[in-house]
């Protein structure tokens, strides 16, 4: 559900953009911009459960795939207009799914993943049969 609000709130951002008449790269530049801290606290809290609070090096995590994500949304972009598709909703589209792919990809396995420190202790199973 978080996925799918923060998407639509950049796509939103996106498609006022490009009314206005921002083009493709400021538009695509102001949507992600209005999702990022949202959907730090959102996905963290609610997506990933993560319920220690939040770690300089988890935020650091958290922008490199980003970073990364982007970039990919970006060469999408690229590609497609050069293909024609000239600010294209459509294109935008495009970037968009590849994006929140890469993005949900690397949330879960990289930035909001369980550490051995902050997991608690279990017990031993008590209900182990002894040889």
């Amino acid at each position: 559900m978080v996925g799918l609000v923060n998407t639509a709130l950049g796509y939103a951002v996106i498609l006022t953009g490009l009314a206005l008449g921002w083009g493709d790269i400021v538009s695509n530049a102001a949507g992600y911009a209005a999702g990022l801290l949202a959907g730090f606290a959102l996905n963290r809290r609610w997506t990933f459960g993560s319920d220690a609070g939040p770690r300089m090096s988890e935020g650091r995590r958290y922008v490199l795939v980003f970073l990364v994500a982007y970039c990919a949304n970006l060469a999408v972009l690229t590609l497609a207009r050069s293909l024609g598709f000239v600010e294209s909703p459509l294109a935008q589209l495009a970037g968009l799914c590849t994006y929140s792919i890469l993005f949900y990809l690397g949330s879960s396995r990289y930035v909001f993943v369980a550490r051995p420190g902050l997991r608690a202790q279990l017990p031993p199973d008590a209900t182990a049969r002894k040889p």
